[in-house]
């Protein structure tokens, strides 16, 4: 099954421009890895950040999964999160981020290592 793909054109560039030129897509799976990195971006965003998007044309929808370390408020921290993939994913791809659904995980915890004997 082929996923859906963004084709995105310049505001100053014509439909006969783009048929000389090509066109550029943006698979969801970028959108989702770039997402993930500008989470982790934000103070307060544990590194195992994973996400999903969806495209549909110029459109875009992120899921992320979100481990916020300790003690960094929670929502405090998914609201900066929210806000900055808003302007980042934009930049970065070209795409208009509709939305950013946001999952709190708890981040892996390390343990204390045992006595060596």
């Amino acid at each position: 099954m082929s996923t859906p793909t963004a084709r995105h054109r310049r505001d100053d560039q014509t439909a006969d421009e783009e048929d000389e030129r090509g066109e550029t897509t943006v698979e969801p799976r970028a959108v989702g890895r770039i997402a993930a990195r500008a989470a982790r971006e934000v103070d307060g965003v544990a590194a195992d950040v994973t996400a999903k998007a969806t495209v549909d044309g110029e459109v875009t929808t992120v899921d992320i999964r979100l481990p916020v370390v300790y003690p960094a408020p929670v929502t405090g921290t998914a609201d900066r999160v929210r806000a900055h993939l808003l302007g980042r994913t934009t930049e970065l791809t070209g795409l208009r981020t509709q939305r950013v659904d946001i999952t709190i995980a708890l981040p892996p915890v390390e343990r204390p290592k045992g006595r060596v004997r």
